[in-house]
C-alpha cells in the first residue's frame, strides 16, 4: 500500500513526514516537516488525530494525561530540541501550536511544497496564498488551557470532513496500527541505546563472609566506602570528560546542510554566519559584553571582499535559542558557521570558539582563548586570522589590514559604542536621544573613535528626518560635523560616508549624495546597512532599477532584514511601474505592522499606493479608511515633507495615487 493509493482527503506520512490535504473546493495541500523540531510537531499532530480516532469524536485532547509518550516524541523525532520537562516542553507545544502551525503564510514549521517564495523576501518571507487557505488552516488548531495546561484540538470537522476522512500512515499500516507501529520503532531506538555502567575492579569485589562476622563488616563497609568514593570519582571525571567533549572536542554535526533545502542560493565565495556568542559568565549584565564580541568579529569579517558575511542583525535572531548549525545554514544561504561563548571575570576574559562547515558536517577549527581583558583587541585580530587561515582565504596586506582595524583601543569606549547599538535605526525619540548619550561618552573616552562619531552623527540627523529638532538647521551642522570628524579620524569608517550622503540629500546635492553612498559599498560590501542606504539614495536620484538592485543585495546578507528595507523597495518598486511587486512589499510590511515592527499608517499607506497602480480604486479605499481611523487628521502636505526627490514629478506620483485613493 502506497500513499498515493489512499483516497482520504487528509494523509498523515509519518514516513515522509508530509501532511497531505485534498479537499476539494477548498484546500489542496501538501506540507513537508522536514527537520527534527518540525517532525515533532505533525507526531504531535499524528498523537492528536489517533487519540481523536479512539474517542470517535473530535475533540479536544489534554497533554498532561500523554507526557511520557510526548516526551518520548521530543527526545526521538525531535532530536530533544528544547527542554523535555513538563515546564519547559508543554508550554513550548503551546506556542507552537497557537502561533506557528496555523501560520501556514510564512510556514515556520514546515515548507510548502509546490509553492515558492519570492527571493528578496528573505527568512519572513511569505508563500502566495488565497485568504480562504490561510483561514482553514489556521483555524485548524484549536488550544484551551494555558502552557501548563494543554489541551489541543485538529478541528478537522471546520474543513468539512470527518475522522474517517484522516489517515495517519506508517510503513504500510494505517491508522490506529500505524501510530503503534510507530511508536514501537521509536521505543526500539531509545532501548539500543546503551545505560552507562561504572566498572568495578575485581580486587574491590568482596570476599566470601567468615567466621568473624564483627572484623568482617567492618571491612566490608570500609570497602564499600572505598568502593563508593571510587565510583563518585569516576562519574566526577565521566562529567568532566563530558564538559570537556561538549566545549573543545565536539564531533561533527549528525547532519549536514542540504543545499537543496538552503532558503538561497550559496555565494561564489567563502559564506559564513556568526551566531551570538553564549554569555557563560552567570551575570545577565554581561550579555551586551558578549554582543559585543560577536559584533566585532562579523565588523572584522565583513570588511574582506573576497567573504560573504550574514548581518549581526541576523544572526541576533538565534540568540538564546537552541539552534543547530545546519539549520542556520540552510535559513541564512551559507556554508559555514561560528559559534562560540564568553565568560568574563574581573580583568580576564575566556572566549571559545569553534567554526563549522555545515555542508560537510564536520567542525573546521576551533580554539579556546584565555586572555587578560587588555589584550582583547590582540586577541580580536588573532581569531580573524584563525578564521581567515581556516577558509583558506588569501588576503593581501591592505585587506588584512582592513579586516583588523580596530575602531578604538579603549575598552570603555568600546563598550559604551556597543550600548549605542546602530544608531541609525532608532525611530523613537528617548531611543534616539539614549544612543546619543553613548555615543558622547565613547568620544569622551577615546576622540579618535572615528565609528562613534559617525554614530552621534546619525542620532542628529534622526532628529531632523523624524522632526524632533527644535532647530533642524543646527542639527543638521551637527550631523555634518561629526561625519567630517569621523571621516578626518579615519577614512575606511563607511558609516561616516552613508551620514554624509544623507546629509546631502537633505541639502538636495544629490551628486555628491551618490559618490558618498558609492565610497561607502566600495570600503564594505558585506554591511548590508551600507547597501540599503545606498540603494535609498539611488532611489531618490531616480534610479529605481538600482536602488531594487542594490536593496536585494542587502536583504540577502540580512534574511531577518529590518521593516525599513521593503520601504525603499516598494517605493522603486511602485516609481518603476512595478506594481504586483510593489503590492507583495506593501502587504509584508502590513504583516510587519501587526507585529508591531512597522508603522501602520505608512504600511496601509503603501498599500493604497498599490492598488491605485493596479487599478483596484475601490481596496486602495479599504486601506484609506484604516488610515483616517490611525490619524484622522492625515495630511497630503505633510507627505510632500517625508520625501525629497530630485525629479519633483516623481513626489508628485505618489501625491496623486493616494489623492486618486481618497486622500486629501
Amino acid at each position: 500500500m502506497t500513499v498515493e493509493k489512499i483516497q482520504q482527503p487528509i494523509k498523515i506520512d509519518l514516513n515522509e513526514f508530509k501532511l497531505s490535504l485534498d479537499v476539494k473546493n477548498k484546500i489542496k495541500l501538501t506540507l513537508h516537516f522536514d527537520s527534527p523540531s518540525r517532525r515533532f510537531y505533525l507526531s504531535l499532530i499524528a498523537f492528536v488525530v489517533n487519540q481523536m480516532k479512539i474517542l470517535g469524536k473530535v475533540i479536544s485532547i489534554p497533554l498532561q494525561e500523554h507526557l511520557e509518550l510526548i516526551v518520548l516524541l521530543n527526545k526521538t523525532v525531535g532530536g530533544e530540541a528544547g527542554s523535555s520537562e513538563k515546564e519547559n516542553l508543554l508550554p513550548r507545544i503551546y506556542r507552537k501550536w497557537k502561533d506557528a502551525l496555523p501560520n501556514l503564510e510564512e510556514a515556520p514549521l514546515f515548507r510548502v511544497l509546490g509553492r515558492k517564495r519570492e527571493y528578496y523576501e528573505g527568512i519572513a518571507k511569505t508563500y502566495p496564498f488565497t485568504d480562504m487557505e490561510k483561514d482553514l488552516w489556521a483555524n485548524l488548531f484549536e488550544y484551551k488551557g494555558s502552557g501548563e495546561n494543554v489541551r489541543l484540538r485538529f478541528s478537522i470537522d471546520r474543513l468539512g470532513v470527518s475522522l474517517n476522512d484522516v489517515a495517519v500512515l506508517y510503513e504500510e499500516y494505517q491508522d490506529g496500527e500505524a501510530w503503534e507501529r510507530f511508536l514501537s520503532s521509536l521505543k526500539e531506538k531509545v532501548e539500543k541505546v546503551p545505560e552507562a555502567i561504572v566498572p568495578q575492579s575485581h580486587s574491590e569485589v568482596p570476599e566470601a563472609p567468615v567466621l568473624h562476622l564483627k572484623k568482617q563488616g567492618s571491612v566490608l563497609r570500609s570497602r564499600h566506602r572505598r568502593i563508593a568514593l571510587i565510583a563518585m570519582i569516576a562519574v566526577i571525571l565521566g562529567l568532566t570528560a563530558l564538559a570537556t567533549w561538549k566545549l573543545y572536542l565536539k564531533p561533527a554535526p549528525e547532519r549536514k546542510a542540504s543545499i537543496e533545502r538552503m532558503a538561497f542560493p550559496l555565494p561564489d565565495k567563502p559564506s559564513i554566519a556568526v551566531l551570538p556568542f553564549a554569555n557563560i559568565s552567570g551575570d545577565p549584565k554581561e550579555d551586551y559584553f558578549c554582543d559585543g564580541i560577536t559584533d566585532q568579529t562579523v565588523t572584522s569579517l565583513s570588511m574582506i571582499p573576497r567573504l560573504f558575511v550574514i548581518a549581526r542583525s541576523s544572526t541576533f535572531f538565534y540568540k538564546g535559542k537552541a539552534v543547530k548549525v545546519q539549520q542556520v545554514a540552510e535559513e541564512m544561504g551559507v556554508r559555514y558557521v561560528l559559534e562560540g561563548s564568553v565568560q568574563r571575570t574581573k580583568d580576564r576574559v575566556r572566549i571559545l570558539v569553534q567554526l563549522v562547515d555545515a555542508i560537510k558536517g564536520i567542525h573546521v577549527w576551533s580554539e579556546r582563548y584565555d586572555r587578560e581583558l587588555k589584550d582583547l583587541f590582540d586577541l580580536q585580530d588573532e581569531i580573524t586570522r584563525q578564521i581567515m587561515t581556516a577558509l583558506q582565504v588569501k588576503l593581501t596586506e591592505g585587506e588584512y589590514a582592513s579586516a583588523i582595524a580596530a575602531g578604538t583601543s579603549n575598552l570603555k569606549a568600546l563598550e559604551c559604542y556597543w550600548r549605542c547599538s546602530e544608531p541609525f535605526f532608532h525611530f523613537v525619540k528617548e531611543d534616539n536621544t539614549l544612543a546619543r548619550q553613548w555615543a558622547q561618552k565613547a568620544v569622551e573616552l577615546d576622540p579618535k573613535f572615528a565609528v562613534a562619531w559617525a554614530g552621534m552623527g546619525w542620532t542628529y540627523l534622526n532628529d531632523v528626518i523624524f522632526g524632533w529638532s527644535l532647530s533642524p538647521l543646527q542639527s543638521m551642522q551637527k550631523a555634518l560635523e561629526c561625519a567630517q570628524k569621523a571621516i578626518g579620524l579615519s577614512e575606511s569608517c563607511a558609516q561616516a560616508y552613508t551620514l554624509t550622503g544623507f546629509i546631502n540629500l537633505l541639502n538636495r546635492k544629490f551628486d555628491e549624495a551618490i559618490e558618498n553612498g558609492e565610497r561607502a559599498v566600495r570600503i564594505n560590501s558585506n554591511d548590508p546597512m551600507n547597501l540599503f542606504l545606498f540603494g535609498a539614495i539611488m532611489h531618490y536620484n531616480g534610479k529605481f532599477d538600482e536602488s531594487i538592485a542594490q536593496v536585494k543585495n542587502a536583504m540577502r546578507l540580512s534574511p531577518y532584514y529590518p521593516p525599513a528595507f521593503l520601504r525603499t523597495l516598494f517605493l522603486s518598486y511602485f516609481l518603476a511601474g512595478r506594481y504586483e511587486e510593489a503590492l507583495a512589499a506593501s502587504e509584508l510590511m502590513v504583516a510587519r505592522a501587526h507585529k508591531g515592527e512597522f508603522s501602520p499608517l505608512l504600511a496601509h499607506l503603501y498599500s493604497a499606493e498599490a492598488y491605485i497602480g493596479l487599478g483596484q480604486d475601490q481596496k486602495a479605499r479599504m486601506h484609506v479608511e484604516e488610515i483616517l481611523k490611525i490619524d484622522p487628521n492625515f495630511s497630503l502636505a505633510d507627505q510632500r515633507k517625508m520625501w525629497f526627490y530630485r525629479d519633483p514629478s516623481h513626489l508628485e506620483r505618489h501625491i496623486d495615487a493616494l489623492r486618486k485613493a481618497g486622500l486629501k
